[in-house]
C-alpha cells in the first residue's frame, strides 16, 4: 500500500480483491487504534503516524527478505529477473536484449512484460524499467531503491492512414478532446499531452481503457481511435505506414515523463546490472543521434 499508493494497485500486485486488501487496512486501523492513511479520493496518503509505523516494519520485512534470498541464492550475479511496462518491452527493449545476450553471453536475462510495479526491495526480481509521468502518481524509486531516467520520448498522437483523414478536417487540437480517444489504464498521459499544448480539459475524457500500449496501438491501427504514445512504440508503425502521426493546429510532441531503470541499492553496482544499464544507456545515445 504505501508503495503502490492505493487499494487496487495493492490488490492486484497481491492478486487479491481490493474488497479483502480494503478489510485488512480497517482491521488493522481498528486493532491499532488509529488511523494510518488519509482518504483522497481513490488515493490513499500515508498520515505521519502511518508513516512512521511504514518506515519502521518495512525495515525489517526487507532485512527479513534479503537474508531469505541470500540463503536461497537468489542474487546470482549470472542471471537477472527484468520487469518491463509490456510496449516498451516489446516494441523496443527485446531487440536490445538480443543484442546483449551476444556481447555478454555470460549473463541470462528474464524480462517479464507486465504493467505491475516489481517488488525488488522483496527479491521478486533484479531490475523494473518503466514509465513514469511528471504530473501524476506514481513516481520512480523509494526505501531502499535506485533509479536513473533511460529516455525522455516525445509522445505524439498517432492514427491509421483513413482514420487520420478524417480527423484533419478539425480546426484546432481542443476539438480533438471530444473525440475517439484511446486510453491505457488512466486518462492521465492524454491529459499531460492536452496541457503541454496548451489545452485544458476535464479529468474524464471520452474513449475506452485498454490498460497496455500495445492493445492501444493494435486499436488505433485498425482505426478505432486516436492512440498517444512515445516514439520508442509507435516508431515501427511510422515507418511502415500503418500509423501516422496526427498533426492538427496548435498541436506538437510533447515530453510528459520517462522511462526508468530501478533496482535495489545494494545491488547497484552489481556486474551484471551495471553492464545492462550501461548497455541500454549506450542505445538510447545511438537511437537519439540516428
Amino acid at each position: 500500500m504505501g508503495r503502490l499508493g492505493g487499494v487496487r494497485h495493492a490488490a492486484a500486485w497481491l492478486n487479491l480483491d481490493h474488497t479483502v486488501v480494503s478489510r485488512h487496512i480497517r482491521f488493522l486501523e481498528e486493532w491499532l487504534g488509529v488511523s494510518l492513511f488519509h482518504r483522497l479520493g481513490g488515493r490513499l496518503v500515508f498520515t505521519e503516524v502511518g508513516e512512521s509505523y511504514h518506515s519502521r516494519i518495512s525495515a525489517g520485512m526487507i532485512e527479513l527478505a534479503s537474508a531469505t534470498a541470500q540463503v536461497l541464492h537468489k542474487d546470482d550475479e549470472r542471471y537477472l529477473r527484468l520487469w518491463c511496462v509490456p510496449g516498451f518491452a516489446a516494441q523496443w527493449l527485446s531487440e536490445q536484449l538480443a543484442d546483449f545476450e551476444q556481447q555478454c553471453p555470460e549473463l541470462t536475462i528474464e524480462m517479464r512484460p507486465t504493467d505491475d510495479t516489481a517488488n525488488l526491495v522483496m527479491h521478486e526480481a533484479d531490475i523494473d524499467i518503466r514509465f513514469y509521468g511528471d504530473s501524476y502518481l506514481p513516481s520512480p524509486g523509494g526505501k531502499g531503491l535506485r533509479f536513473v531516467e533511460l529516455a525522455r520520448p516525445p509522445f505524439l498522437i498517432v492514427a491509421n492512414p483513413e482514420l487520420a483523414i478524417e480527423l484533419s478536417a478539425l480546426r484546432h487540437i481542443s476539438e480533438l478532446a471530444n473525440g475517439p480517444l484511446l486510453h491505457e489504464e488512466h486518462h492521465e498521459q492524454w491529459r499531460a499531452w492536452f496541457k503541454l499544448n496548451g489545452v485544458e480539459v476535464p479529468e474524464r475524457l471520452p474513449g475506452p481503457l485498454l490498460w497496455h500500449a500495445h492493445l492501444t496501438i493494435a486499436a488505433a491501427r485498425i482505426g478505432r481511435g486516436v492512440a498517444i504514445a512515445s516514439t520508442y512504440l509507435v516508431g515501427k508503425d511510422l515507418a511502415n505506414g500503418t500509423l501516422v502521426e496526427l498533426q492538427l493546429p496548435g498541436s506538437q510532441q510533447a515530453v510528459i515523463g520517462g522511462y526508468f531503470f530501478v533496482t535495489r541499492e545494494d545491488r547497484w553496482n552489481s556486474p551484471g546490472i551495471v553492464k545492462l544499464r550501461r548497455f541500454l544507456q549506450a542505445q538510447i545515445r545511438l537511437r537519439d543521434k540516428a
